[in-house]
C-alpha cells in the first residue's frame, strides 16, 4: 500500500483542524483513524501478516496449555497483551504523538515517516520477541504435561506471565511450578531478575544489584522454590539449574548489545526521584509548552558516565553462563545459526537447538532434559489434587473406620503394594 495515500488523508485532517480552530469532528477522527491504518499497512504491512500468524502459534499452544493442566486464564505483559488483541491497533497507538505533531506542523512529512517507521519497527521486533519466547516456554511446559507433571503453582490455577508489581513485596516469585510424584518439582522463572520496591537511599542501595543484573528469558529450577532473591550473592540471584535464551530472528547473532547499565554505579534515592522529575517535566514542557518549570529546579546533580562494554548477541549468552553458572545452557533459534558462532558457543558449553521454527516436537528433547532437575528439595510435605467425588469418598471412609484420612492412606497404600508383584510395581 502507498503512503501516499495516508498522508493525504493526514493532510485532509490537518486542513480541517486549522479550519476549525482545533476541533476534530466525528469524520474527522474516522479520517485520521483510517490514515494511522494505512500508514501502518504501508510502512510495516508484511511485518504485520507475520505476526498474525507468529501469534496463533502462540494462541494454540496456550489453549493447549490451558486443556493439559487446568488452567483458568493468563496474565501477559501489558504490551504483549494490547498486541495480542489486534496487531493494527496496537500499532496505531505508537503513531499517536507524532501524528499530533504533524497535524499541528510541529514535525514534517519527512520526520513523520521516520519517526513512524522507527516506532512500528521496533514494537514489532520487541512484540516478536515476546511470542517466540511465551511459544517456546509454554511449549515445553505442554511437553512436561505429557511427561507426567502437574500444575501446583499458582494455585489458583491462574498464570502470570508477566512481571508488572510481583516483587513489591521484596520477594521475585516463580510463574510457575510443576510437579512429577516420581521426580518431584520444577520452578520456572521467566525474565525474573527484576528490581524489588525500595523506599529510601538504603533501601535502593541494598537491591541496586538487581536493577544491573543481567536477565535471561527464562531461569528453571529443580525444586519449589518461591523466591530466587539472594543479595549477599553475586549475581543476587540463586543459581539456576537451567538458563534458556530464545532467539526469534534471522541475524540475531550480528546484532550488538551495550551493556552500559551493567557498570552503573548505585544512585541515591535523591538522584533516582530527581531523575524522575527531569523526565517528568521534560515531558510537560514538550507537551504543554510550559517553560516555567525548568525553573522549579534549580540544583543539577553532577553525575558521571557509566562505562559502556559492547557485545555481539552470541557474546552475550556466554555471559549469561559465566555470570549465573547454570548446569545447562540452551540456546533455542528459530533459524539456522551460523556454524562458526554455534561453534563458539558450543564450546563455551551452551547447547544449541537452531532452525527450530515453530515445531513443538522438536521441543520435546530439551523439555526432557528440563525434567531430568526435577527435585522434591527440601519439601517434606507436597500436595496433591483429588477429585472432589473421591475427597468426599475419604472423609466418609475415614469416619466410618475412625482413622485420619492420612493414616487410612498410607494404610491402604501399604496394603496395595504387599499384594502387588515386586517385578511389576519395579517396572
Amino acid at each position: 500500500m502507498s503512503c501516499d495515500a495516508a498522508f493525504e488523508l493526514f493532510n485532509e485532517v490537518r486542513d480541517r483542524l486549522a479550519a476549525s480552530g482545533g476541533h476534530l469532528g466525528v469524520e474527522d477522527i474516522r479520517l485520521l483513524d483510517e490514515a494511522k491504518r494505512r500508514l501502518v499497512l504501508c510502512l510495516v504491512g508484511d511485518g504485520v501478516d507475520r505476526a498474525v500468524e507468529w501469534l496463533e502459534q502462540v494462541r494454540k499452544v496456550l489453549r493447549c496449555v490451558e486443556s493439559r493442566f487446568g488452567v483458568r486464564g493468563f496474565t501477559l505483559p501489558k504490551e504483549l497483551t494490547s498486541f495480542m488483541a489486534s496487531p493494527i491497533e496496537h500499532l496505531k497507538k505508537k503513531l499517536f504523538n507524532y501524528v499530533d505533531d504533524y497535524l499541528n506542523v510541529r514535525l514534517g512529512y519527512e520526520s513523520l515517516f521516520r519517526k513512524s517507521l522507527s516506532a512500528l519497527t521496533t514494537s514489532l521486533r520487541t512484540n516478536a520477541r515476546s511470542c517466540y519466547q511465551l511459544w517456546g516456554f509454554t511449549s515445553i511446559l505442554l511437553h512436561l504435561g505429557d511427561m507426567g507433571y502437574h500444575l501446583v503453582y499458582p494455585e489458583h490455577k491462574f498464570i502470570n506471565f508477566d512481571r508488572s508489581g510481583k516483587q513489591r513485596l521484596g520477594v521475585i516469585p516463580p510463574n510457575t511450578v510443576l510437579m512429577n510424584l516420581e521426580r518431584g518439582f520444577l520452578s520456572f522463572f521467566y525474565e525474573a531478575p527484576r528490581p524489588l520496591s525500595w523506599e529510601d537511599t538504603s533501601d535502593l542501595q541494598r537491591v541496586w544489584s538487581l536493577y544491573t543484573a543481567l536477565r535471561p528469558d527464562l531461569m528453571i529450577y529443580g525444586g519449589k522454590v518461591l523466591d530466587v532473591v539472594e543479595l549477599e550473592s553475586t549475581p543476587p540471584i540463586k543459581r539456576p539449574n537451567v538458563v534458556v535464551e530464545f532467539k526469534e530472528v534471522e541475524d540475531w547473532y550480528a546484532r550488538v548489545r551495550d551493556l552500559r547499565g551493567y557498570f552503573r554505579r548505585p544512585l541515591t534515592a535523591e538522584e533516582w526521584r530527581y531523575r524522575w522529575w527531569q523526565r517528568l517535566r521534560e515531558e510537560l514542557i514538550k507537551i504543554a509548552d510550559l517553560q516555567q518549570i525548568v525553573d522549579a529546579v534549580e540544583e543539577k546533580i553532577e553525575r558521571g558516565r557509566a562505562p559502556s562494554l559492547r557485545v555481539r548477541e552470541y557474546q552475550l549468552l556466554t555471559l549469561y553462563r559465566a555470570t549465573y553458572r547454570p548446569d545447562r545452557m540452551i540456546l533455542i533459534s528459530r533459524t539456522k545459526t551460523p556454524r562458526e558462532v554455534r561453534v563458539h558457543l558450543e564450546s563455551s558449553g551452551i547447547e544449541v537447538y537452531d532452525d527450530m521454527g515453530f515445531s513443538i516436537e522438536r521441543l520435546k528433547q530439551i523439555a526432557e532434559e528440563v525434567g531430568s532437575f526435577a527435585s522434591y528439595g527440601e519439601e517434606d510435605i507436597i500436595t496433591i489434587e483429588i477429585p472432589k467425588t473421591l475427597a468426599q469418598l475419604l472423609s466418609r471412609a475415614s469416619k466410618t473406620l475412625n482413622l485420619d484420612y492420612i493414616e487410612m492412606l498410607n494404610t491402604a497404600v501399604r496394603l496395595l503394594l504387599n499384594n502387588l508383584d515386586k517385578k511389576d510395581i519395579s517396572t
